[in-house]
């Protein structure tokens, strides 16, 4: 009888052994306590214990920049509000005011003054006072007071203006200045990352980031001499003078315009590189003005599609469509049809390369151009003439 007992107990010890070992090999989840990992884990090799960084300093180790406020700092003490006023005359609102005749003679007499004003921005670009912005903020105005980051206002006044690339200089009696560093525009490339500085709507410094989002902008008919940085970063009325700085604070460029259909920022702006803020800069504080050079053609662009309707040879360069009778390059024998693609050794890839490439010669010296006339290349001396300044309208 106890045999019996002492068999069956065994078999039962057994075989509940044998079920033990099958349900934790297939499914370890049904037994009680910790989960069982299905895969082993590696053994880590000798060494000491690797611990995660803070998330922060992780990425600072990768190079990554959690905040612009340095660039900032570094910038807006040089970024200024400008404020313009002007007296006009305007007819008063009466009936007889509709007639060209009663204005013509009696329009100056029963016609009533009043002030208007602007704003926009600027930069201070030395500690003695000089100051960068668009010649259409300062454009004619009767008076002009700067605002000054830390609360100073200052009466301003206009050293020179450029319409070409519409840039003025102003100066103000104060010293001791904040000056903005120069950066480099031609090491700027799209995707880099660029912050805006102004006085959008008057509402006072604002500070907007955004990327380069193109370079060389130009053919946008808004200066006659164009080599934009187009942006995203926000620009709106009254930041046009105003600072567009890299992530170390330094200038790239002077914001100018925007491409809208609302008046407000559509995340396509466009500042005037430094590099040629720099050089009217220069002119305009040594001689109060700008001299570019200047032969007297009317230059078209050569498309393909005008190259195979006229089957010329190239189809790059500048085509001559018209020349002034008796200018620089009339007298150098330069004839309609001609195709410039070559200025004192060159490319002159289109038309707006062809402008500024010219802009640069010193008037009085005598600059080698070559042409295509027909299948003949032509090379002509040309005395470089002095650009007129553009005709002013009202």
């Amino acid at each position: 009888m106890f045999r019996t007992l002492w068999l069956t107990f065994a078999q039962a010890v057994t075989i509940g052994l044998a079920l033990l070992f099958i349900v934790s090999t297939i499914r370890p989840e049904w037994l009680p306590g910790d989960d069982v990992p299905t895969t082993p884990t590696p053994l880590a090799p000798p060494g000491p214990t690797l611990q995660r960084e803070p998330q922060s300093t992780a990425r600072e180790a990768t190079g990554a920049i959690l905040s612009y406020a340095q660039a900032a700092r570094s910038a807006t003490p040089a970024v200024v509000n400008i404020f313009t006023t002007k007296e006009v005359r305007v007819a008063p609102d009466h009936p007889l005011f509709n007639d060209p005749l009663f204005r013509r003679f009696f329009g100056e007499q029963f016609s009533q003054s009043q002030q208007t004003s602007s704003l926009g921005s600027g930069v201070l670009v030395s500690a003695d006072g000089l100051i960068l912005t668009n010649h259409h903020v300062v454009e004619s105005p009767d008076e002009i007071e700067v605002l000054l980051a830390d609360g100073r206002r200052a009466k301003a006044r206009l050293v020179g203006s450029d319409p070409d690339t519409d840039l003025a200089v102003l100066r103000i009696s104060q010293r001791n200045l904040p000056v903005i560093s120069f950066g480099d525009d031609k090491q700027a490339s799209i995707g880099d990352v660029v912050l805006a500085i102004g006085n959008p709507f008057g509402v006072g410094q604002t500070v907007t980031m955004g990327i380069v989002s193109a370079l060389g902008r130009n053919q946008l008919g808004i200066n006659t001499f164009e080599n934009f940085i187009q942006t995203d970063a926000a620009i709106n009325p009254g930041n046009s003078g105003g600072a567009l700085v890299d992530t170390q604070g330094r200038l790239l460029g002077i914001n100018t315009a925007i491409y809208s259909r609302s008046g407000g920022s559509m995340g396509i702006g466009f500042a005037i590189p430094v590099s040629t803020a720099r050089l009217v800069l220069e002119q305009i504080v040594a001689t109060g003005s700008v001299t570019r050079g200047y032969i007297g053609v009317e230059p078209q662009d050569v498309t393909p599609e005008l190259a195979d309707a006229f089957r010329l040879v190239r189809n790059d360069g500048a085509i001559i469509a018209g020349v002034m009778r008796g200018g620089p390059a009339d007298r150098a024998g330069v004839k309609i049809g001609d195709i410039l693609y070559e200025v004192e050794g060159q490319a002159v890839p289109n038309t707006a390369a062809m402008l500024n490439l010219i802009a640069q010669l010193k008037p009085g010296n005598s600059a080698r151009f070559r042409f295509m006339r027909g299948e003949r290349r032509i090379d002509l001396n040309i005395v470089v003439g002095k650009r007129p300044k553009p005709a002013r309208q009202n």
